[in-house]
């Protein structure tokens, strides 16, 4: 989280709006308070001149208009006496002036020299010709504040005189400052304690918002067993119980979002289909591991790239098809050495609006199928040969014995003998059909017993070596044993009466089988080899497959179903064993089978 700046702080914001609306406060309280006093002692200070100013009007008037003998003081004398008790720290000087703007007196011992002499004060002037005061506020020589005063002095309705007073008003403003310095002192100190106040308020706003700003960032990483601190039951508190809960919630929410993306992780990882995930423009954005070895390519070269790319479809279709797409996709892998076959079922996620929000891919592996498919379409036309050639032979037979080929004596038993074997091939080809058909089901049990297998093949050999009517030679390269394993008699004379008779149908006159048996790896190996002409190396693999021949005319001119081997197959992996040729064109082939042997119970048998 990044630092918020000092200035750009809450607590500091709100410290100083404090302050100001404080500040702002005590200014219009202040400058409201001073002006008040100051104008009411202006008003008390000219209210006491103007008192003094009445009383000694009074005075001057009886002075002026008293009737004076010689030995009565001059007019000048008894003005000069009246404005002497006059005087006072207020009053500065008291002039009276007459109606013709002389001055008759004046209370400044050192204007005197001024008795006598006309005014030019316009404030005079003005109050002698107007029959009223007229008051004036102005500065001295020494900067200091002076309220001046003219009270015309009426007689009769005449005015006699008029009465000019200087004041010192001065000390009104000096106890206004004096006031003001106070307050301003006052004021300082009301900051002080408001701002130690505001940041303690403050900080009972600003901490549950910290914390609440502390507890988010730790959601966002997330934390969320924090908790954030109820300081108190106001709406702060409430936003911090709000916040709590949130969290709670949140924990939740998330706890159940983590369980659902692990399940659904889980159901990727162990599904066995493949499941690839696009955004809303075709790009991979998730895709499992089966998906992965599906298509055989590295995370990292999947995500974020357009899926009909990865699926090797952008020939034949674009993102907006594929969303179009309803039925299954079938993609092709297949090489020359090995089918890979993949089907596609596309699924379009949608929001409630109907926008495509991105596709879901889900890829399933079809090889084994279509191989299924192929075997079983080729074992269907295998069997529909097998069964119309001997039928169709067995049919013109017939339709020649019913034409009157039957009085033939020559001929006659001649068809009825090739229809009676082709009656037995079928009834063989049927035989190892539902024999296959049961081992494919499981429908057999082995019964199996402990048997010297070196005996048991000896005496198979020796069945085949009197009936044989080649000129073929039998090598023997067994061991003395015994060898004793476990089998079904029945089922693994079967075997070996197969692979006998197949070494026996392909080998040349004047030919060798070898038969042989060792222990290896704690397993008897039984191999059966022939002259004959041998296998090509690529359908090597495929002659335990069902009806497949080697040479098809031969094997089936000599009676074989093509059925043998596969039956064999079955009834070895059935004993625990595993079986397999070697063959190399025009030398021979070799069939290898092997079956469990372990050597200590060998010789507790013995």
């Amino acid at each position: 989280m990044q630092k918020v700046g000092f200035f750009r702080s809450i607590h500091v914001k709100f410290v100083i709006i404090y302050v100001l609306l404080i500040l702002i406060a005590m200014q219009i309280i202040g400058i409201y308070f001073a002006r008040g006093l100051e104008q009411t002692l202006r008003d008390n200070f000219q209210k006491s001149i103007e008192d003094r100013v009445n009383l000694l009007e009074f005075s001057v008037r009886e002075e002026m208009l008293k009737t004076r003998s010689e030995e009565d003081p001059t007019l000048e004398q008894s003005l000069r006496s009246v404005l002497s008790g006059f005087s006072s720290d207020d009053i500065i000087e008291v002039r009276v002036i007459d109606s013709k703007y002389r001055i008759l007196a004046t209370s400044e011992l050192d204007n005197q020299t001024l008795v006598g002499q006309r005014t030019n004060e316009d404030l005079i002037r003005n109050s002698i010709n107007a029959e009223s005061e007229f008051k004036n506020t102005f500065r001295d020589k020494t900067n200091k504040r002076v309220w001046v005063l003219a009270e015309p002095i009426v007689a009769d309705g005449e005015v006699i005189a008029s009465l000019y007073i200087q004041s010192n008003i001065e000390k009104v403003f000096k106890q206004i400052n004096e006031i003001n310095q106070i307050l301003a002192g006052g004021t300082a100190f009301s900051l002080a304690i408001t701002v130690v106040l505001g940041i303690l308020i403050a900080q009972t706003i600003t901490r549950p918002i910290a914390d609440m700003t502390k507890q988010a960032t730790a959601m966002a990483k997330g934390n969320f067993a924090r908790k954030v601190r109820v300081y108190g039951q106001d709406e702060i508190g409430e936003l911090a119980k709000a916040f709590n809960h949130l969290t709670t919630r949140l924990q939740e929410a998330q706890s159940s979002t983590e369980s659902e993306r692990r399940k659904l992780a889980s159901v990727l990882s162990n599904m066995t289909d493949g499941v690839i995930s696009t955004d809303r423009k075709g790009r991979i954005i998730l895709i499992n591991d089966t998906a992965l070895g599906m298509l055989g390519v590295p995370r990292e070269h999947v995500l974020n790239r357009p899926a009909p790319t990865v699926l090797g479809l952008e020939q034949d279709y674009t993102f907006e098809d594929l969303v179009d797409q309803k039925e299954p996709v079938t993609i092709d892998f297949s090489t020359d050495e090995q089918p890979y076959i993949l089907r596609a079922n596309f699924s379009v996620i949608q929001k409630e609006t109907g926008f495509v929000n991105g596709l879901i891919v889900v890829l399933h592996d079809i090889t084994e199928q279509e191989k299924i498919e192929m075997e079983r379409r080729e074992f269907v036309s295998n069997v529909s040969h097998e069964l119309r050639t001997p039928l169709t032979s067995m049919k013109s037979y017939l339709e020649a014995l019913a034409d009157g080929a039957w009085k033939d004596e020559e001929i006659a038993p001649s068809f009825l003998h090739v229809t009676q074997t082709e009656t037995e091939r079928m009834i063989r080809l049927v035989s190892d059909l539902l024999q296959l058909s049961r081992m494919d089901s499981r429908e057999y049990e082995l019964n199996a017993d402990i048997v010297d297998f070196v005996k048991f093949f000896h005496r198979i050999i020796d069945r085949f070596e009197l009936m044989k009517s080649k000129e073929v030679q039998f090598i023997r390269l067994i061991p003395p044993g015994p060898l004793y394993t476990e089998i079904d008699m029945d089922k693994m004379t079967q075997v070996i009466d197969n692979i006998i008779s197949n070494a026996l149908k392909y080998s040349p006159d004047g030919g060798n089988v070898r038969f042989s048996i060792i222990v290896e790896d704690e397993r008897l190996k039984v191999a059966v080899s022939d002259d004959g002409m041998g296998i090509p190396e690529a359908n090597v693999k495929r002659i335990f497959e069902r009806f497949y021949r080697a040479d098809k005319a031969r094997s089936r001119a000599m009676g074989g179903t093509g059925l043998g081997l596969a039956i064999a197959k079955e009834m070895i992996n059935a004993h625990g064993g595993s079986i397999w040729a070697e063959s190399e064109e025009g030398k021979g082939t070799t069939v290898f089978f092997t079956l469990p042997f372990e050597v200590e119970e060998a010789g507790e048998w013995d």
